[in-house]
Protein backbone atom coordinates (compact mmCIF):
# COMPACT_ATOMS: atom_id res chain seq x y z
CA UNK A 1 0.00 0.00 0.00
CA UNK A 2 2.83 2.38 0.87
CA UNK A 3 4.54 1.69 -2.47
CA UNK A 4 1.26 2.39 -4.33
CA UNK A 5 0.94 5.80 -2.62
CA UNK A 6 4.54 6.65 -3.49
CA UNK A 7 3.93 5.78 -7.15
CA UNK A 8 0.74 7.85 -7.22
CA UNK A 9 2.50 10.83 -5.67
CA UNK A 10 5.44 10.48 -8.08
CA UNK A 11 3.05 10.25 -11.03
CA UNK A 12 1.08 13.34 -9.90
CA UNK A 13 4.28 15.33 -9.36
CA UNK A 14 5.44 14.37 -12.85
CA UNK A 15 2.12 15.39 -14.41
CA UNK A 16 2.06 18.70 -12.54
CA UNK A 17 5.66 19.43 -13.53
CA UNK A 18 4.88 18.70 -17.18
CA UNK A 19 1.79 20.93 -17.08
CA UNK A 20 3.72 23.72 -15.40
CA UNK A 21 6.42 23.63 -18.06
CA UNK A 22 3.89 23.39 -20.89
CA UNK A 23 1.75 26.24 -19.62
CA UNK A 24 4.55 28.48 -18.42
CA UNK A 25 6.83 28.40 -21.43
CA UNK A 26 4.38 29.29 -24.22
CA UNK A 27 4.49 32.63 -25.97
CA UNK A 28 1.44 34.65 -27.02
CA UNK A 29 2.16 34.05 -30.71
CA UNK A 30 2.47 30.28 -30.20
CA UNK A 31 -1.18 29.84 -29.29
CA UNK A 32 -0.82 30.43 -25.54
CA UNK A 33 -3.09 33.03 -23.99
CA UNK A 34 -1.31 36.30 -23.23
CA UNK A 35 -1.87 37.84 -19.81
CA UNK A 36 -3.48 41.27 -20.25
CA UNK A 37 -1.32 44.14 -19.13
CA UNK A 38 -2.75 46.41 -16.44
CA UNK A 39 -3.82 49.93 -17.29
CA UNK A 40 -4.24 51.08 -13.68
CA UNK A 41 -1.46 52.39 -11.49
CA UNK A 42 0.55 53.59 -14.48
CA UNK A 43 1.38 57.13 -15.59
CA UNK A 44 0.35 57.30 -19.25
CA UNK A 45 1.49 60.03 -21.63
CA UNK A 46 -1.17 60.89 -24.20
CA UNK A 47 0.55 60.87 -27.58
CA UNK A 48 -2.29 61.53 -29.99
CA UNK A 49 -6.01 61.38 -30.60
CA UNK A 50 -7.66 60.05 -33.77
CA UNK A 51 -11.23 61.30 -34.30
CA UNK A 52 -13.11 60.76 -37.55
CA UNK A 53 -9.94 59.55 -39.26
CA UNK A 54 -7.96 62.69 -38.37
CA UNK A 55 -5.05 62.33 -35.95
CA UNK A 56 -4.04 65.20 -33.70
CA UNK A 57 -0.79 65.09 -31.75
CA UNK A 58 -1.13 65.84 -28.07
CA UNK A 59 0.57 68.71 -26.27
CA UNK A 60 3.53 67.49 -24.20
CA UNK A 61 1.66 67.91 -20.91
CA UNK A 62 -1.28 65.62 -21.78
CA UNK A 63 -1.35 62.60 -19.49
CA UNK A 64 -3.63 60.15 -17.70
CA UNK A 65 -3.46 57.95 -14.63
CA UNK A 66 -6.14 55.61 -13.34
CA UNK A 67 -5.58 54.29 -9.84
CA UNK A 68 -6.86 50.89 -8.76
CA UNK A 69 -9.44 52.57 -6.52
CA UNK A 70 -11.06 54.20 -9.58
CA UNK A 71 -9.61 57.69 -9.23
CA UNK A 72 -8.51 59.09 -12.57
CA UNK A 73 -6.52 62.28 -13.06
CA UNK A 74 -4.26 63.96 -15.54
CA UNK A 75 -3.97 66.79 -18.00
CA UNK A 76 -6.12 67.23 -21.10
CA UNK A 77 -3.57 69.37 -22.92
CA UNK A 78 -4.09 72.59 -20.99
CA UNK A 79 -6.23 71.95 -17.94
CA UNK A 80 -5.84 69.37 -15.21
CA UNK A 81 -8.73 66.99 -14.65
CA UNK A 82 -10.00 64.37 -12.26
CA UNK A 83 -12.81 61.85 -12.62
CA UNK A 84 -14.06 58.49 -11.47
CA UNK A 85 -13.17 55.59 -13.74
CA UNK A 86 -14.67 52.13 -13.79
CA UNK A 87 -12.39 49.42 -15.16
CA UNK A 88 -13.83 45.99 -16.01
CA UNK A 89 -11.25 43.90 -17.83
CA UNK A 90 -10.43 45.85 -20.98
CA UNK A 91 -13.47 48.16 -20.71
CA UNK A 92 -13.08 51.60 -19.12
CA UNK A 93 -15.82 54.13 -18.42
CA UNK A 94 -15.09 57.64 -17.15
CA UNK A 95 -17.54 59.70 -15.15
CA UNK A 96 -17.90 63.47 -15.51
CA UNK A 97 -14.56 65.24 -15.71
CA UNK A 98 -13.78 67.96 -13.19
CA UNK A 99 -11.29 70.38 -14.72
CA UNK A 100 -9.39 73.52 -13.95
CA UNK A 101 -10.42 76.54 -16.03
CA UNK A 102 -7.22 77.88 -17.56
CA UNK A 103 -7.10 79.23 -21.08
CA UNK A 104 -4.36 78.15 -23.47
CA UNK A 105 -3.54 78.56 -27.16
CA UNK A 106 -6.46 77.69 -29.48
CA UNK A 107 -4.84 74.48 -30.81
CA UNK A 108 -4.34 73.16 -27.28
CA UNK A 109 -7.92 74.05 -26.35
CA UNK A 110 -9.25 72.26 -29.45
CA UNK A 111 -7.25 69.15 -28.56
CA UNK A 112 -8.51 69.33 -24.99
CA UNK A 113 -12.17 69.54 -26.03
CA UNK A 114 -11.77 66.59 -28.42
CA UNK A 115 -9.96 64.50 -25.79
CA UNK A 116 -12.57 65.32 -23.16
CA UNK A 117 -15.35 64.16 -25.51
CA UNK A 118 -13.44 60.98 -26.39
CA UNK A 119 -12.94 60.09 -22.73
CA UNK A 120 -16.57 60.63 -21.72
CA UNK A 121 -18.78 59.59 -24.65
CA UNK A 122 -19.13 56.00 -23.47
CA UNK A 123 -17.19 52.90 -22.66
CA UNK A 124 -13.68 52.69 -24.07
CA UNK A 125 -11.95 49.45 -24.98
CA UNK A 126 -8.33 49.31 -23.84
CA UNK A 127 -5.61 47.45 -25.69
CA UNK A 128 -2.20 47.44 -24.00
CA UNK A 129 0.81 46.26 -25.97
CA UNK A 130 4.29 46.53 -24.49
CA UNK A 131 4.58 50.16 -23.32
CA UNK A 132 1.66 51.43 -25.44
CA UNK A 133 -2.05 51.72 -24.72
CA UNK A 134 -4.90 52.44 -27.13
CA UNK A 135 -8.36 53.42 -25.90
CA UNK A 136 -11.06 53.03 -28.56
CA UNK A 137 -14.62 54.30 -28.29
CA UNK A 138 -17.74 52.90 -29.94
CA UNK A 139 -17.23 55.12 -33.01
CA UNK A 140 -13.71 53.82 -33.62
CA UNK A 141 -12.05 57.00 -32.38
CA UNK A 142 -8.78 56.26 -30.58
CA UNK A 143 -6.62 57.75 -27.86
CA UNK A 144 -2.97 56.66 -28.20
CA UNK A 145 -0.87 56.59 -25.03
CA UNK A 146 2.65 55.60 -23.98
CA UNK A 147 3.89 54.43 -20.63
CA UNK A 148 5.55 57.16 -18.60
CA UNK A 149 4.82 60.70 -17.55
CA UNK A 150 5.68 63.51 -19.95
CA UNK A 151 9.11 65.06 -19.62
Amino acid sequence: MKRHKQRMISTMVGILAALTVACGSGKADSGAVAVPQPVTGIDWRIDSLTVGGTTRHAPAVARLRIDEDGKAAGNLGCNHFSARATVHGDHITFGDLRTTRMACAPDRMEFERALSRALTTGTLVAKADDAKLTLTDGNGDRIHLSRGAPE
